[in-house]
């Protein structure tokens, strides 16, 4: 029995990737600092709504800050962040958006 492969490169009936979908956010807003939610949502898949809750996650865990510029929100990620699982805990998210964001140069840590 031939089994097909899966939108996520994968074989079987399970569709799963290995980045979450907090990942997913923080990678499209290093990629575009000044992004919309509405449009970070479209990108990760996900409503408006968890898009918001997410982020409210992120820079409630000091992986990113949001400013206020006119009608319109700018990020700034934290790239000396550490990752949350006790597996990778040793390693900084800036590593991920290095690997993943298109131009992560134009992060920088925030001063605690």
């Amino acid at each position: 029995m031939a089994s097909t492969a899966t939108a996520a490169g994968g074989t079987g009936g399970r569709n799963w990737t290995f980045l979450t979908n907090h990942g997913h956010v923080l990678l499209a807003i290093a990629r575009d600092p000044t992004a919309r939610l509405r449009d970070v949502a479209a990108e990760v898949g996900v409503t408006e709504r968890a898009a918001q809750a997410i982020v409210a996650d992120l820079e409630a865990g000091g992986y990113l800050h949001r400013t206020r510029v006119g009608r319109r929100n700018e990020y700034t990620l934290n790239p000396a962040g550490h990752f949350r699982h006790p597996a990778e805990a040793d390693r900084q998210v800036g590593d991920l958006l290095a690997l993943f964001a298109e131009t992560p140069a134009r992060q920088t840590a925030r001063p605690s």
